[in-house]
């Protein structure tokens, strides 16, 4: 089967490629920008809540924006 000279050169592309780049910290930004983060979904719900909010918003409720930025980060507006 040629399928399966194919195979071992496939595996080792992905083990080899990064599948996403992940930043250490939150990017910089103005005072203005909101950071958006997965956030737990509700009781009862499969679906995944994003939040954007201000780096100063999320201290408020108690999260290191920079500390969870790279398991959690979605996006940057602004």
């Amino acid at each position: 089967m040629p399928y399966r000279k194919l195979l071992p050169g496939l595996a080792l592309i992905a083990a080899v490629s990064p599948l996403s780049v992940v930043t250490a910290q939150a990017p910089t930004g103005t005072a203005e920008t909101r950071y958006c983060i997965r956030v737990e979904a509700s009781t009862g719900s499969r679906i995944e809540a994003v939040r954007c909010w201000t780096r100063e918003q999320w201290a408020v409720q108690g999260v290191d924006l920079d500390k969870d930025w790279p398991e959690e980060g979605v996006r940057t507006i602004g």
